[in-house]
């Protein structure tokens, strides 16, 4: 079984998760895609809110209606994958650069499931590079304060995200308290959140593997 089929399985086994007439939250990078194909084959969604413009564009070529969050409230299920992600359920996301917006959907559902192919799942965050979205007058000031805590940003070039900020990469962290670095690089001034989701993390994790689709529980 090849990676991208670990990741449809998982999506598939994510939509028996859903209610018919549920509203979706989704979220954005490749196994979200294969996630919103399965929804459309599903059919009985009343609607999605889409956690970047390329999702929320995907979308709608699959025959799903996007619905503003502002005038849905509090909903049931977001589905999102995930860079990485360890046994608390624990994730960094943001490789798509769509972190803040799939952070703030997140907040606001009920129930947040991820989805994730079996080489995204480790013991110990880090090893992917942290994404941090910065408001770009800050950035050079953000990677000096980032560098004093032991990290090595590097700024993600040629890359807006949809919000108009930059990306700062941060690589070399061994993270082993992660609700802490959450705080700590969002009490940055300058950042407007980084891609660390301890405070709020998954309820539910789908794993495709070799073997097939594992489903674990916080």
């Amino acid at each position: 079984m090849t990676q991208d089929d670990m990741k449809r399985a998982a999506a598939r086994e994510a939509v028996n998760h859903l209610s018919e007439g549920d509203i979706v939250g989704v979220g954005t990078g490749s196994t979200a895609n294969y996630f919103i194909e399965e929804l459309a084959i599903w059919g009985a969604a009343a609607g999605a809110v889409a956690s970047s413009e390329a999702t929320a564009s995907r979308l709608r070529d699959c025959g799903i209606s996007v619905l503003d969050l502002n005038e849905v409230g509090r909903f049931g299920v977001y589905v999102d994958g995930a860079d990485e992600i360890n046994h608390k359920l624990e994730m960094i996301k943001g490789g798509g650069g769509a972190l803040t917006r799939e952070k703030i959907v997140a907040a606001v559902s009920q129930k947040f499931i991820c989805v994730v192919d079996e080489n995204k799942v480790v013991d110990v965050l880090g090893a992917f590079p942290l994404p941090v979205e910065v408001v770009p007058m800050a950035s050079v000031q953000v990677a000096r304060v980032i560098t004093s805590l032991g990290g090595k940003p590097e700024l993600r070039k040629g890359f807006l995200t949809d919000n108009g900020n930059v990306i700062l990469d941060i690589h070399g962290l061994n993270i082993k308290n992660a609700v802490e670095l959450e705080h700590q690089l969002n009490n940055i001034v300058g950042v407007v959140t980084n891609g660390i989701f301890a405070n709020r993390p998954a309820d539910v994790m789908v794993v495709g593997t070799g073997d097939g689709v594992l489903v674990v529980k916080r």
